[in-house]
């Protein structure tokens, strides 16, 4: 059943908010260093700080538990596809810029490969249509699945402002609201952005040149 559950749906229902907050984000401009900061309650804290540790975590290629994890990402994505090395030129099948994926993360860390990690193992169906670029119109040219996923984790840090002590925006403050309520929130944010800047590359009938436009796009 779950092969079949579908971003938007948990759009549509439960996680509606995600949706909305996004709108509100988009919205929002980037002088956030003279709004005032939001006060956070005891559980909000907490949920940010560990959030916060994810943040932080570069990805490092020497550590098992990074590598393990860009192996899961390979096998929940090609499973049919034997992988040959965590550097090889199968990797640009995914949409990395070369055969090492990890010079990819280094604008994003180790939280930019856990991100595609839930975004496959909770909405496997919405995720091989993204990777395989099965729905709409597409271009001859298409935009690097793998490194929109990463710059998509960049992105939402951003305008989140989640590297901050405090929230200096009201959606920031909301979002954390939703994160105490649950942890996953930020991850599921991530799907849901990703199909929403796969829809925007469609609207604007996009090819590989438009890729940085798409991306600003979705943030004025």
């Amino acid at each position: 059943m779950r092969a079949n559950i579908d971003v938007c749906e948990v759009v549509a229902g439960s996680a509606a908010w995600l949706g909305r907050g996004l709108s509100c984000v988009c919205a929002q401009t980037r002088d956030i260093d003279t709004r005032p900061s939001f006060d956070l309650t005891p559980v909000q804290e907490e949920c940010l700080l560990r959030l916060q540790n994810r943040i932080d975590v570069a990805y490092d290629s020497s550590i098992p538990e990074h590598q393990e994890a860009l192996r899961a990402l390979w096998k929940a994505a090609f499973p049919e596809e034997e992988l040959h090395g965590l550097v090889s030129e199968q990797w640009k099948e995914m949409g990395w810029q070369g055969k090492d994926p990890s010079t990819d993360f280094r604008g994003a860390g180790f939280i930019s490969l856990e991100n595609l990690l839930y975004f496959v193992r909770n909405f496997p169906k919405s995720f091989q249509d993204l990777l395989q670029k099965q729905e709409g119109d597409r271009a001859l040219w298409e935009y690097p699945f793998a490194v929109a996923g990463v710059n998509i984790t960049f992105m939402l840090i951003q305008m989140l402002d989640l590297e901050a002590i405090k929230p200096r925006t009201l959606v920031g403050a909301t979002f954390l609201k939703f994160l105490a309520e649950n942890e996953s929130a930020f991850d599921l944010l991530y799907c849901i952005t990703f199909k929403l800047m796969d829809n925007q590359w469609l609207a604007m009938h996009a090819s590989y040149m438009d890729f940085n436009i798409c991306f600003i796009s979705r943030q004025l």
